[in-house]
């Protein structure tokens, strides 16, 4: 993760990042690897101001399908914060309110600090793959199996924040073309994701 979405690029002693995905049937497994000097997280509640806390991002496009999906789900954006909770948003309440939801069932999370290596820490996540289908208010079969060959829109990115009142630095693994100069597009379009092919060990 060494691509600048927000802020200033960050030193690698203040914030670093790679990883690895694999994959069953039932789920994308995540490690990752990060240098982070200090974790922060100032908002108890997980659903307020969580992109300014110290949080790992999962963008993810089921069918590669791209387009738009701030307000719905063609595509997620899982922001997994350090007490491990995963929130996203979903389509707007009938008062034009934004819904920010819990999306726990989704994600299965774990980090730890390293005794070895300066600042680092190891995040392992566990995700369910879900389509548009997915619906908050109703039973839906939205849960997809994952197969050889199957490719989808993903990428990844970190909220990086050393105590102030907003994150310092935002940064992904992939190269966003600036839109009116502004990168932060992942939450809004799909367009912006990478790619992630799918393919069954030799």
């Amino acid at each position: 993760m060494d691509q600048l979405i927000l802020g200033q690029q960050p030193s690698a002693e203040d914030f670093s990042g790679r990883f690895k995905v694999v994959w069953t049937k039932e789920h994308l497994y995540l490690l990752v690897e990060i240098t982070d000097d200090i974790l922060f997280d100032q908002h108890a509640d997980p659903l307020k101001s969580y992109w300014d806390d110290d949080c790992l991002e999962i963008f993810i496009d089921e069918d590669h399908s791209g387009g738009e999906h701030q307000f719905n789900f063609n595509a997620f954006a899982y922001h997994i914060a350090l007490d491990n909770q995963a929130v996203d948003i979903g389509p707007n309440y009938q008062d034009g309110q934004t819904q920010f939801l819990l999306l726990n069932q989704h994600v299965e999370s774990r980090w730890q600090r390293q005794s070895e290596g300066d600042n680092q820490i190891v995040w392992e996540v566990r995700l369910e793959v879900h389509d548009a289908s997915f619906s908050v208010s109703e039973a839906s079969n939205s849960r997809v199996s994952l197969t050889d060959g199957k490719t989808m829109g993903f990428m990844l990115a970190y909220c990086d924040n050393d105590g102030s009142k907003e994150r310092e630095h935002f940064v992904g693994s992939e190269a966003i073309k600036a839109v009116n100069g502004d990168k932060n597009l992942g939450y809004k379009t799909a367009d912006v994701f990478g790619e992630l092919r799918l393919q069954a060990k030799p």
